[in-house]
Parts: structure tokens; sequence; C-alpha cells
């Protein structure tokens, strides 16, 4: 099944209700809202997945993930919160200022190659690094945390058309994705990706995972080199559009959504915005995170 179980994603609800912030929906024009994912502890939606896939299950001492930030960041805030060790297999081109705040909260980070990291990701683990692994796309308890936005869209937003979801790896649009299908069929997904990194819409236009040429970018949270295959066939059954969208497009999101909205986004967290102003029907724009580095973001706010 493309699907998380609508059970199961009540279920992670109640398992972090506790610990992650509901995040509001604020108005950016009569047309569009913001969720603000950005205002979680850790500044990106990741603490949702990460918590409800290490309080789901019993823990061992260390609890592994392979993430370029913002999902080592959430099993690295979990882990601390419930007295295990977190240890991250991370790409080497992963952006310092993720990584220092994974240190920070206690996180073990082990910087391997960017092919040896996809394969920890497609072997659920490396070798050299035991303990629990929480797949940081994959894992359905992970999905099922994610989608916990999707119900809190249902109760907290003004009526819509569409969601607008930014697309990494996949497992935030599909928890989103699944709770909206299961309890208001309708809604139109949207993924976004970078134009540099964008292999879902290129399988949507193939009708099939295809490949791409792949260029690192400052959007580092969204986009990849290729689609992991349970994910593809998820997105199939799930996602109505997959957008790629230019660098110029995601750096004037960026920008407005700190002069009109005052917030602050990463690359992936300004990629639905920068699709819901290219539509005309009533969107909400899911704002991912806010975990950008301080110079590349001065940078942009100037240009």
């Amino acid at each position: 099944m493309s699907a998380i179980a609508l059970a199961e994603i009540r279920a992670a609800r109640e398992r972090i209700s506790d610990a992650v912030v509901r995040t509001p929906v604020v108005a950016y024009d009569d047309r569009i809202q913001l969720k603000l994912e950005s205002l979680q502890p850790i500044r990106s939606f990741k603490l949702r997945g990460a918590l409800n896939a290490m309080r789901a299950q019993e823990l061992q001492d260390v609890v592994v993930t392979a993430s370029a930030g913002n999902m080592a960041q959430g099993v690295a805030w979990a882990a601390r919160a419930l007295g295990v060790r977190a240890r991250i297999v991370a790409p080497e081109n992963a952006p310092r200022a993720k990584l220092d705040r994974v240190e920070e909260l206690g996180g073990e980070v082990l910087l391997v190659p960017h092919e040896v990291w996809w394969q920890t990701m497609v072997d659920r683990g490396h070798p050299d690094v035991p303990g629990l692994f929480i797949h940081p796309v994959e894992d359905e308890l992970v999905m099922a945390g994610n989608g916990t936005i999707g119900l809190e869209l249902l109760e907290d937003a003004a009526s819509f058309d569409t969601v607008v979801v930014p697309w990494g790896g996949g497992g935030l649009t599909t928890g989103i994705a699944s709770a909206l299908r299961a309890l208001r069929k309708e809604v139109r997904i949207v993924t976004a990706e970078p134009e540099t990194a964008a292999p879902l819409a290129a399988a949507l236009r193939a009708g099939a995972p295809t490949e791409i040429e792949y260029r690192p970018s400052f959007v580092d949270g969204a986009g990849g080199r290729a689609l992991l295959p349970t994910m593809w066939d998820r997105a199939r059954g799930l996602v109505d559009e997959a957008v790629a969208v230019p660098l110029d497009e995601t750096r004037e999101a960026l920008r407005l959504l700190a002069t009109r909205a005052g917030v602050v986004a990463e690359g992936a967290g300004a990629l639905a915005l920068a699709v819901a102003l290219r539509r005309t029907d009533r969107c909400v724009a899911i704002v991912s995170g806010a975990n950008i580095d301080a110079s590349v973001y001065a940078e942009i706010l100037a240009a």
C-alpha cells in the first residue's frame, strides 16, 4: 500500500503531542497559507517522525540514522530526551551549521562519502555503526509521525484545495498525503524539488524512476540524486504533481518569507511557497525547516 494507515498517524499524535509543537498555520496572502514547521524545537518537522519511531519501539543503547542534517537533529534531540546515544552517518558535504547543532544535542557524527551515505540508507544501516537504525525516509513510524502535520492542517487551516510539500526522500509527503487521502480525498498533493536535484519530477514525467543530473546547491534539505524504490511506489499512489523549482525562484521565496511574512526558512522550506506562488488555487505551503547557514542566508537576502 502507498499510504500510511490513519490509525497509525493518530497513534503517533498521542505519542508525541507532549514534545512537538502544534505549529501555526498563518496567512501569507488571501490565497496561500503557511504551515510553519520551522518553529519546531529543532527548527524542522523531522522531530515528529524521529520521536514517534523511537517512542514506538524498544530502544537499544544507541540509535542510528543517516542524515545530512535535519533528521540527524531530530534523532539527536529525541535520543537526549529518552536517555540514549545517537550516532549519525552524514555525507561529507553536509552543511556545517546543521552538523554543529547535531553535536550540540549530543549526537556523534560519522562523515562518509556521499555514495557510502546513500548506501547506508539503502542497506538500512552501516557496518561500522551498530544500533537501532531509524530510517530517515522509509520507516513507516517516521512517516506516521510526519502525518500528524496533515491532521493539524485539517483542524487548523482555513479552506484549501492543494497542499504543497517539499520532497526530499518522500517521508514528509507520504505522511501528510496519507492523512489527507484518508480524510479529505479531494485535496491535491503537489511536491516541490530544486531543479538541480529533482528525481521525482523526472520519474513522474517518464512514468518510472530515471537517471537525472544532480548538482548540489543551497537547497540541501530537499531533492536528491535518485528515488528510493519503495518511495517511488508510494509517490505514484499519493502525489498529483511534482514541480522542479529553479534556484532563482527558491531564493526569491526565501526573501518573500522573510520580508512579507517574517519567517526564516532554509532552501527546502521555501520550495513550497515558490510553487504555491505559481498556482491560482487555495494552497497550504509546508515551510519544512529553518536550518540554513547564516552566511548563505545573508547573501540571499542581500541580493
